[in-house]
């Protein structure tokens, strides 16, 4: 199913920069990798958790194990983008990201980012904190996925 505006709680405005662009004048695919960081850090930041330094409160950081990128359609130079952010899936010690680019409206690149919190001295996956799931249960417009147990 494509993703609508309507199923984020989160978008950050973006402008396609010429650096951006490869040889075909469109931006560059790995670029939408960047653009994504760049939105889950600000829908971090709107849920009022300060990315790694909110993990390393808890002992904890997330490591990315997985991303995914379907493409539909490209953006060019000085392009006015939405980057959409929601956390659609809540596991015991990993959650995943989908991420939308948008112009005007339309979808550009789909994604999926899926993270695992960690110890931060041995990468051990350790159960989500608490205060984060709860932060992420009263933000999102549609509830994660969790996984039973």
């Amino acid at each position: 199913m494509a993703e609508t505006l309507d199923d984020f709680a989160f978008t950050h405005p973006l402008r396609v920069r010429w650096a951006e662009l490869d040889p075909q004048n469109i931006v560059f695919n790995a670029n939408y990798l960047m653009y994504f960081d760049i939105g889950l850090t600000e829908y971090l930041r709107a849920l009022g958790w300060r990315g790694a330094n909110g993990f390393a409160a808890h002992g904890t950081d997330v490591f990315a194990v997985n991303a995914t990128l379907d493409f539909h359609a490209p953006a060019g130079h000085d392009d006015a983008l939405l980057i959409a952010a929601r956390i659609d899936y809540l596991g015991r010690s990993s959650f995943r990201f989908r991420m939308g680019c948008f112009r005007d409206g339309t979808l550009l690149v789909a994604g999926r980012l899926t993270y695992v919190n960690a110890t931060r001295d041995t990468r051990r996956p350790t159960p989500l904190p608490e205060p984060f799931i709860a932060k992420i249960l009263a933000f999102e417009r549609i509830p994660p996925e969790r996984k039973p147990g």
